[in-house]
């Protein structure tokens, strides 16, 4: 369903955990039923994608809820966090 909707596979989406520079934060608006965090970095196919996901198990598991391109205004706070 995400592909269709954003046209990112959770497959690319995983690989925004393996990029050094991702900034990762807390989604406080979302996180009412379960704590969800953001992670914004580049795929392994060179995107820059915001990942929305959740931990598991004390961290061990990490659930992806969806993934897309990032907008203009998270493209550039991207860029100044990791200059």
């Amino acid at each position: 369903a995400n592909i269709k909707k954003h046209g990112v596979s959770f497959d690319e989406a995983r690989s925004v955990f393996y990029d050094d520079f991702a900034v990762q934060f807390f989604d406080a608006e979302h996180s009412e039923v379960e704590t969800r965090f953001l992670m914004l970095g580049i795929s392994s196919e060179a995107r820059l994608l915001l990942v929305c996901h959740c931990e598991r198990d004390a961290g061990e598991v990490i659930r992806i809820i969806s993934a897309r391109k990032a907008t203009k205004r998270e493209s550039a706070f991207y860029g100044s966090e990791t200059s």
